[in-house]
């Protein structure tokens, strides 16, 4: 089971390959959205922001979100690092029902180049 450690520096990870991003996916990492990523197993959120084309973690709470991000995604701490990985398809995980994403309809629409 992935470590509290271990899904923060791959949160950071993402960040740091969606800023290296171009083309269409750099304009969906564009987005300047509040965004939670619930840690099922460890039922630990972490909670920030979409900006600039990085994700900018604020602070660590237990257990669910406590405020409706614009962007919310949950999943267990090991698919969060095998996704940032490139070990876990998003499309894949997200049928099995081993990831969730909560979105508005435009910006599902965005983030799909980015997954």
């Amino acid at each position: 089971m992935a470590t509290i450690e271990e899904c923060r520096a791959a949160l950071e990870k993402l960040s740091d390959n969606m800023r290296g991003a171009e083309g269409d996916v750099r304009a969906a990492a564009a987005l300047d959205r509040s965004v939670s990523c619930h840690v099922t197993d460890l039922d630990v959120t972490f909670v920030g922001r979409m900006t600039d084309g990085r994700v900018v973690v604020d602070s660590t709470h237990p257990g669910p979100p406590r405020v409706r991000g614009q962007i919310r995604l949950a999943m267990a701490g090991d698919d969060l690092v095998a996704l940032v990985d490139g070990e876990l398809n998003f499309a894949t995980a997200w049928g099995r029902g081993r990831v969730r994403l909560e979105a508005s309809l435009l910006d599902l629409f965005r983030l799909r180049k980015l997954l």
